[in-house]
């Protein structure tokens, strides 16, 4: 599970996946991954998304790959056993985290406000994602870390290549992005090159914020 997130952490960007079907998420997959993105969130809304999890994880050794939009212990336990390795919820249930936990993966609930927050932290979260972090920006999430410096924050919505560097520079240990990272015109193309740039670009915006700290 450490090395999980330590490998998560390291690259500061985790693309959240969705996509109209199994063979079009594993090129966008493999795309991200040329770009040097290294987690990838297969959220639970896309259509046989636990078929995808146990096809990417069994096929894309050099990817971690984790579920998102996970609601309840039964969805996480499932995708676990699918292949998962962390599991990324929308909102804290409490129950996620301990079934994560008994699986011995990481988890990432999502909280906004600071009670939410520190609730999901002090259940176990490895990393809380704020969410939708686009509604405070950068300078909320700076306001949010202030008094609490020991929870590691991963924002999510409304995160692009332009505003990465400010939430890094906030105290964010990684971004979460979906249609900011995976353009639907590109996929649509199979535009893979595009997409590879794309996930370039959030990269080196994560490693150049941090080599300015």
């Amino acid at each position: 599970m450490a090395g999980v997130l330590d490998r998560i952490i390291d690259c500061g960007v985790v693309a959240v996946l969705r996509a109209d079907s199994p063979t079009e998420l594993m090129d966008v997959s493999r795309a991200l991954r040329e770009g040097g993105v290294v987690a990838i969130e297969v959220t639970m809304t896309v259509p046989g998304a636990l078929r995808v999890i146990e096809e990417a994880s069994a096929k894309m050794e050099d990817t971690i790959v984790g579920v998102g939009s996970v609601l309840d212990p039964e969805t996480a336990r499932a995708a676990i056993l699918a292949g998962a390795e962390y599991v990324v919820g929308p909102t804290l249930n409490p129950d996620v985290i301990t079934m994560a936990k008994r699986y011995g993966k990481v988890v990432m609930p999502a909280g906004f406000t600071p009670t939410e927050i520190l609730a999901a932290w002090q259940a176990g979260a490895d990393m809380v994602k704020v969410f939708p972090a686009g509604v405070g920006g950068p300078a909320y999430f700076k306001d949010v870390k202030g008094p609490l410096p020991q929870v590691r924050l991963m924002p999510t919505g409304g995160v692009d290549a332009m505003t990465t560097p400010e939430f890094i520079k906030a105290g964010a240990c990684a971004v979460g992005a979906g249609s900011a990272m995976v353009d639907k015109r590109a996929v649509a193309e199979k535009d893979w090159p595009a997409l590879t740039a794309t996930a370039r670009a959030f990269v080196d915006a994560v490693k150049q914020a941090r080599a300015g700290m």
